[in-house]
């Protein structure tokens, strides 16, 4: 037997049971566009800031800012394409589109989920090869496509494929028509959600999780080696230049791996009530789906892509002040008038910032 979603304030969600064409709390829908408004113009301004400074400093990007760069991307997936149809959807209550678009954004909706998700997953197994191997990481040098981050675009992109084939445009009522799915029952429903929680949520966090123990043990072996060191000075036989830059992390990876723990983190405290109420709502018949918490709990999963880019921005002691610098020039060619201290200041401080670089 085949039964499809059932219109839910919560559009959201992965999975509900089908019943009657039930109308929905209108409090809770006026909540929910409110909190989507947010959580949309947060994500698009943000990551689109932090993706036009990246852009404009391409040339310099290391390889870390490359996977920043695609996480702004994947970040702006969710945003425009999970996000703002959700907004579009939950005020006029229906999905209007054709069977067409009702299928590409089921698809794109879940492709942004695989991307962000994804994107953290090989950001953190990097730090792990360029802190546990790194020289691995110098062997290899730098190729014309970054595999890692081709290798989460093409996850995503076919990890949202069946989302193609369960959803479609079928009708909820006599003459009313939605975007829901059919699944067969009674298994179908709990598969589905039980699978994708797997794959987007318990897999890559427990990959992220060992990378980022066997990371931490590998800087506590550093600190422990580079205390020894300094404390035998004066030994006769010290190690090589090269055996001994090997042997050590710099403080700009180890502050890197912190950026990566914090957005790991953040991932987690965001996903975690989502698919956890989405495991409740289909193992449990009598979980209490209608209600605002509920709702609320998986609009929040969304704010990891508002989430990142500050996170970015906080670790970076130079991009807040390059985006600083971008919208006040901005505001600049408005007015017309940019005092000419201002402009030596910067330069000063770029110059500065150029010189420490390249030490």
């Amino acid at each position: 037997m085949m039964t499809s979603f059932t219109p839910n304030t919560s559009n959201l969600r992965l999975a509900t049971e089908l019943t009657d064409d039930q109308p929905r709390d209108e409090n809770l829908a006026t909540i929910e566009i409110a909190l989507l408004s947010i959580i949309f113009l947060s994500a698009g301004i943000l990551n689109c800031g932090l993706l036009l400074v990246l852009w404009r400093r391409r040339k310099q990007l290391s390889r870390m800012r490359v996977f920043v760069f695609h996480l702004c991307l994947a970040d702006l997936v969710v945003a425009f394409f999970q996000v703002c149809p959700q907004l579009m959807w939950d005020i006029t209550d229906r999905f209007l589109g054709p069977d067409l678009v009702c299928r590409l954004v089921k698809y794109l909706q879940v492709v942004g989920m695989f991307a962000s998700t994804y994107m953290i997953v090989v950001m953190t197994i990097d730090r792990y090869q360029a802190i546990c191997n790194p020289m691995v990481t110098f062997q290899k040098g730098r190729a014309r496509w970054n595999v890692p981050v081709c290798i989460a675009w093409a996850i995503s992109l076919i990890g949202g494929l069946p989302q193609i084939f369960i959803f479609s445009r079928v009708q909820v009522a006599p003459g009313v028509f939605d975007c829901w799915a059919q699944f067969i029952q009674p298994w179908g429903l709990r598969t589905y959600v039980t699978w994708t929680t797997l794959v987007i949520f318990v897999v890559p966090v427990f990959t992220v999780i060992v990378c980022q123990v066997r990371i931490c043990r590998a800087v506590q072996i550093n600190l422990y080696i580079k205390t020894h060191q300094e404390g035998e000075s004066a030994v006769a036989n010290p190690l090589p230049s090269r055996a001994s830059s090997v042997a050590g992390v710099s403080k700009a990876r180890i502050k890197t791996v912190k950026m990566t723990v914090v957005i790991v983190l953040a991932y987690i405290i965001c996903w975690a009530p989502f698919f956890t109420v989405q495991l409740w709502s289909v193992w449990d018949v009598n979980a209490p789906t209608e209600t605002a918490t509920f709702t609320i709990l998986m609009l929040l999963a969304s704010l990891n892509s508002c989430a990142n880019p500050c996170i970015y921005l906080l670790f970076s002691g130079q991009l807040p002040k390059s985006l600083v610098a971008l919208l006040c020039r901005s505001q600049s060619k408005l007015k017309d008038s940019v005092p000419e201290e201002a402009t030596m200041v910067s330069s000063l401080y770029m110059s500065f910032k150029s010189l420490s670089d390249s030490r």
